[in-house]
């Protein structure tokens, strides 16, 4: 999980990315335990805070959002090689 990764406690993202103090801990613990799911405009707050790409938080499965954390920390040169050889991987049968 990103938050834990970087070290934050639920109240202090949440108050990074622009929640009031008073809620921020508890609207966090929502959207992380998945019973509410931040508008993109937050979840784009929540990312910038985090330093991963928004799409993290939308992957189904912990594989997805690894792939996408590995991704977003790519240079555009090694962006283009791994999208060649994940296009050769699926091609193989």
């Amino acid at each position: 999980m990103a938050r834990i990764a970087a070290g934050l406690p639920q109240d202090q993202l949440g108050v990074k990315a622009g929640l009031d103090e008073g809620t921020a801990s508890a609207r966090i613990s929502r959207y992380e335990s998945g019973i509410h799911e931040p508008n993109m405009a937050f979840a784009q707050r929540l990312a910038s805070e985090l330093n991963v790409p928004v799409a993290y938080f939308y992957a189904p499965d912990d594989d997805l959002a690894k792939l996408i954390l590995w991704f977003g920390q790519l240079n555009l040169k090694q962006r283009k090689s791994l999208v060649e050889c994940a296009s050769k991987l699926s091609q193989v049968q």
